[in-house]
């Protein structure tokens, strides 16, 4: 049995969201500053720049964490290289190199806790099962249950890859089970669009997630160049579909 002090019981350790087997927790201030930074530090603190940090508490499931993320694990926790075969390994080789993921997820599997690295970025807890596929921006995953799916898909047109200033394959997550998600902006300020049969058009890359079914090209925000040259726009990118769609509109 192993009893872990001051983590549950930590005041300086705020957790700020929870479900399932994970839970993240924010440090409110940076303890171990000296002299040179604490200035920098204080106001980082006050901007809500602060560090968080994902615990996995498995309970007899599994856990599929991004390659490198894992800090620290206690308890009766099993890895294993999460690779199947030679093809499976080949196949997520391959994939690793056009989603700029790791090719090997580790998975963590048994009864005990699993401390992710720290990081500045916001983090996300999404039901993969509402999103009939959900397609991630380069660099968002984090962790998943070990029942979720992962695939990589491929842009339906080559606009998209061209002139919408995205990659040609992202990763793609199916089934049923929890995604952790590494988001550059606060959940506070992504609108979430939920299309049923309709479209939206958005002028650069600030969709960070979306359905797979949704169907994704590159257009002039007018019907005639004239029109795109008026209102500034030029070529925007459209989602089209049923599905849901995630937009950090302050993103830089």
């Amino acid at each position: 049995m192993v009893t872990c002090k001051n983590l549950y019981d930590n005041g300086n350790m705020k957790q700020i969201d929870g479900k399932g087997q994970y839970k993240v927790f924010e440090h409110q201030k940076d303890m171990s500053v000296t002299p040179d930074n604490a200035i920098s530090a204080y106001f980082a603190s006050e901007m809500n720049v602060r560090r968080r940090q994902v615990l996995v508490e498995l309970a007899g499931g599994s856990c599929i964490v991004q390659g490198g993320l894992m800090q620290w694990t206690a308890g009766q926790v099993q890895l294993t290289s999460g690779i199947k075969g030679v093809g499976d390994f080949l196949g997520k080789a391959i994939g690793s190199k056009v989603t700029k993921e790791s090719a090997a997820k580790p998975e963590y599997k048994g009864q005990g806790l699993i401390m992710l690295e720290p990081t500045y970025k916001h983090i996300l807890l999404e039901e993969v099962s509402q999103w009939n596929g959900l397609v991630l921006d380069d660099g968002l995953f984090m962790a998943c249950d070990g029942t979720v799916e992962q695939k990589v898909v491929a842009r339906s047109t080559i606009s998209s890859v061209a002139l919408g200033n995205e990659g040609l394959f992202n990763l793609c997550l199916k089934g049923k089970g929890l995604a952790v998600l590494e988001s550059p902006v606060p959940r506070e300020e992504l609108l979430e669009f939920i299309l049923e049969d309709d479209e939206i058009k958005i002028d650069g890359d600030m969709a960070i997630a979306w359905s797979n079914a949704l169907k994704f090209t590159v257009e002039r925000s007018s019907k005639t160049l004239l029109g795109s040259a008026v209102s500034g726009e030029g070529l925007v990118n459209v989602y089209r579909g049923s599905g849901r769609i995630l937009v950090a509109p302050t993103i830089k």
